[in-house]
């Protein structure tokens, strides 16, 4: 698994409640979150990194941690820009409750194999507590 992507099946916007593990929270409107493993901080997530001039130092491959970016930020009465990016370790998760008709989650870029959320619903992201393996 390479990156995971929570956000708008369109070009509409995503709108959630961003919330970290130690408690900071933000509601947010963005073009979606992006989530990576170290596998993926080569694709996606390095080319968001980079365009953004990121600080975060996006995992290795074999890294118990994922990087995390919010696509777009829009900033607004209602709606904040300041967690946008960041890291999860094993023992950290970022919490998304929707505050939209619709996102999908999908992983790899596949978006036709895509898992839906709608209003009301939270979603948890974290490292997964069993590693995949592959096999020769």
């Amino acid at each position: 698994m390479n990156e995971v992507f929570v956000g708008p099946a369109s070009h509409q916007t995503a709108r959630y409640t961003l919330t970290l593990a130690d408690g900071r929270s933000e509601r947010q409107a963005s073009s979606g979150v992006i989530v990576s493993t170290g596998t993926g901080a080569t694709g996606w997530c390095k080319s968001i990194s980079l365009e953004r001039h990121s600080e975060v130092s996006l995992p290795n491959p074999v890294d118990d941690s994922l990087a995390w970016f919010v696509r777009e930020a829009w900033p607004s009465p209602a709606t904040g820009t300041k967690l946008t990016e960041g890291i999860l370790d094993i023992q950290n998760s970022l919490y998304l409750a929707v505050e939209s008709d619709g996102l999908v989650i999908f992983g790899d870029g596949i978006e036709s194999d895509f898992v839906f959320a709608s209003w009301g619903q939270r979603l948890q992201i974290h490292e997964a507590a069993v590693k995949l393996s592959l096999v020769h």
